[in-house]
């Protein structure tokens, strides 16, 4: 049994589908205290922040803590949830026909092990259809997404070409965490 330190419904389903015992806890931390705009630090910076808030209050006594969180980024730029929809349809078009990476840190933490891992998927996007990136974006999905995308929804049909693990994409590593505990 570990201790999930997020309030993402994806992570949760992800531990699920791998059969990982989990209880969930999130926390409150704040990222926007964050000053960098590279996107792997923004992603380190924003997990271990989330970590220590979490490991400060649970520790590591009862159950091991899992920690992640997740950013995009298409040429060069930090894409994290959008703001409102101009911000999110911005965001859709700049990934639409172009290569974007999804960057995810997970730190995991037990009596005995220690993992910190940054992973990088990167998707070769077809060009987005606008009447399906309109509908999208009417229905709301886009948001408490990062780089408003989902690629196990909306995106699917433009995936020309992936490298990395969809769950990476998905908020969290569980191919690596599960090999690892």
């Amino acid at each position: 049994m570990i201790r999930l330190g997020s309030n993402s419904p994806t992570r949760s389903l992800l531990l699920k589908n791998f059969g990982i015992d989990f209880i969930q806890n999130g926390g409150n931390f704040n990222e926007d205290s964050i000053k960098t705009t590279n996107p792997k630090s923004f992603c380190y910076e924003a997990t271990k922040g989330k970590f220590d808030e979490l490991y400060k209050k649970y520790g590591i006594e009862d159950m091991p803590l899992l920690v992640a969180d997740s950013v995009v980024t298409c040429e060069g730029k930090l894409l994290r949830k959008a703001k409102d929809l101009n911000d999110a349809r911005n965001m859709l078009d700049l990934q639409s026909g172009n290569k974007t990476s999804v960057i995810t840190c997970m730190i995991y933490k037990s009596k005995t092990k220690e993992l910190i891992d940054i992973s990088i998927t990167t998707y070769d996007f077809l060009p987005f259809d606008e009447k399906h990136k309109q509908e999208y974006l009417d229905s709301g999905e886009c948001f408490g997404k990062a780089g408003a995308i989902m690629v196990e929804g909306f995106c699917k049909p433009y995936i020309k070409k992936v490298i990395g693990f969809e769950s990476t994409s998905m908020g969290l590593c569980v191919e690596k965490l599960n090999y690892f505990i």
